[in-house]
Order: C-alpha cells, then structure tokens, then sequence
C-alpha cells in the first residue's frame, strides 16, 4: 500500500507535463511484461487452452481499464481525491463478491455500501462545484471506474489464483494488456521529448514501472493465493492516509472539509459493509 500511496503523487509529477497518461500506461506494460515474463522462466508451468480466453478478459478489467483510466484519472484530479475515491474498490468488491459468489447481502452491508458510495459523490460533486486547478470532476470519475473494474479483476482472478503461480497468471494477463495498449499509447511514447527528461522525472518513471506495476501487481495478486478478495482489497484503506500524507509534505495537494467529509463517509461504509462479512467468515 505504501508503494501505491507514492504512486499517486508520483503519477501526477509525471503526467501530463513530461508524458501524456496514454503514453505513461503503454510504458509501464512496456517495462512490467518483460519482468514478469523474464521472471516466468524459473516457473515451470503452462497454462491450458481453456484458461486463454479467462486470462485476456482478467487482463481487461485489471490492466487495460484499470491502468489507463488510473492514470488518465491521476493527470486530471489530485493526489488525495484519487486516492479516497481508490478507497470506495472495497466495497466494490463486496457487491461483486456478493453477485458473482451468490451470497445474500445484509441491510448492514447495503447500508455501509450506499454510505460509502455517498461519499465519493460527495467528493466529485464538490470539485465540480468548486474551481480547483488541481481537482477535475472527470478525473475522479475515471478512477472510480478505475476501482470497479480492479474490483470486478480481485473477484475473478480469484479462482485462477488457485489453480497457477502469481507470476504465470500476471504474466499472460499483462501480456494481453499490451496489446491494447501500447498501440493506443504508441503516439504518446513518440512525442515524449526524451533529452528534456531530469534524472527526478527518470527515478518516478522507473518507481512507477518497477515499483507500482510490477512489485505492487505481484504482492497484490500473492495476497489472494490465502486471502479473499475482500481482505486484499480492504488493505486500500491505508491509500488515503499515506497518500495524504506525502501529498501534503511534498505540497502537491491541500486538504479541504469536503476531502476529510468524504473520507469519513467511506469509512464508515467500509467498516458498515465488512462487519458483518467478518462476522460470518
């Protein structure tokens, strides 16, 4: 989580000055398949041909949607909006969790949902009523889809997890991410004016396509080899307050009432909608 928090404010010093979000996507699959594939070599598996088909849809919602939108997303709104509209992912999950896996949902963990998800309307309507240069209501909507479709990926990643290793599954699901979106960050890559790049803008380039894509992805998705997809997920909540925090510190954001009403909305959805889950496990 600390390595995602970073993220958020990493991202926003790199997009869209130096290189634009579809660019910077195109170069993190770019950066993380080798690693992964390179790294796949020590793991003497092979992946059934029934298994194609789910591992290229895994790969749209957690790498094509998922990274595209988070980081177009990140270059329009700011660090600590990003970070507590990424917080709402699990109760996302509970809901697919509850649809996908047939499990009846309480009027406790409706309630949490619907509380939590205020929250981050709260937010994006507060950024389209006030005027903020680095707040943008189309950005918070983008890493909302963000987390529904990193919500859906935790959920149906989950039984493939069982049957391969982390890195063969990352492997091909990143593999199928590439190509999508390296053509569509192609045009991107080619404008990048690479002389102008400082050894600062080359270290977050670097952080986010080791640190936050591969290392991040491969701990995340290890995580579901012995957890649920609602413990993983619940880790995010821990996003808002390190991404709080550097933001702060390094002046790349401020804090508003709006930002912390929001944050203790979702919250308290958080904690109203896995109660009972915990509860019952």
């Amino acid at each position: 989580m600390a390595i995602y928090a970073a993220g958020f404010t990493i991202i926003k010093e790199v997009t869209p000055e130096f290189v634009s979000s579809e660019g910077f996507v195109a170069l993190r699959v770019i950066g993380a398949t080798p690693l992964l594939w390179l790294s796949g070599l020590f793991i003497k598996e092979r992946v059934q041909r029934k298994d194609i088909g789910k591992l290229a849809l895994l790969s749209l919602f957690g790498v094509s949607i998922n990274q595209s939108l988070f980081v177009k997303g990140m270059s329009l709104t700011s660090p600590i909006s990003g970070a507590i509209i990424m917080i709402t992912s699990p109760l996302l999950v509970l809901i697919l969790g509850n649809i996908i896996l047939k499990e009846k949902i309480t009027w406790l963990r409706v309630s949490g949902v619907l509380v939590g998800l205020g929250g981050a309307a709260l937010l994006i309507l507060s950024n389209t009523l006030q005027t903020s240069k680095s707040d943008d209501p189309l950005g918070d909507l983008f890493i909302f889809i963000n987390a529904l479709s990193w919500g859906l990926f935790l959920v149906l990643v989950k039984p493939m997890m069982q049957q391969y290793h982390t890195i063969t599954v990352l492997k091909w699901v990143f593999l199928f991410g590439s190509f999508i979106l390296i053509p569509l960050g192609f045009s991107g890559i080619q404008a990048i004016d690479w002389p102008s790049l400082t050894g600062h803008t080359w270290f977050n380039i670097m952080f986010v396509v080791i640190g936050v894509t591969f290392i991040a992805y491969l701990l995340n998705i290890f995580a579901l080899k012995t957890l649920s997809p609602s413990v993983v997920s619940a880790y995010i909540y821990l996003q808002p307050l390190m991404a709080a925090g550097i933001a702060l510190y390094l002046g790349k954001d401020e804090l508003t009432w709006q930002k912390v009403l929001s944050a203790v909305l979702i919250f308290a959805g958080v904690i109203m909608a896995g109660k009972k889950t915990r509860s019952t496990a």
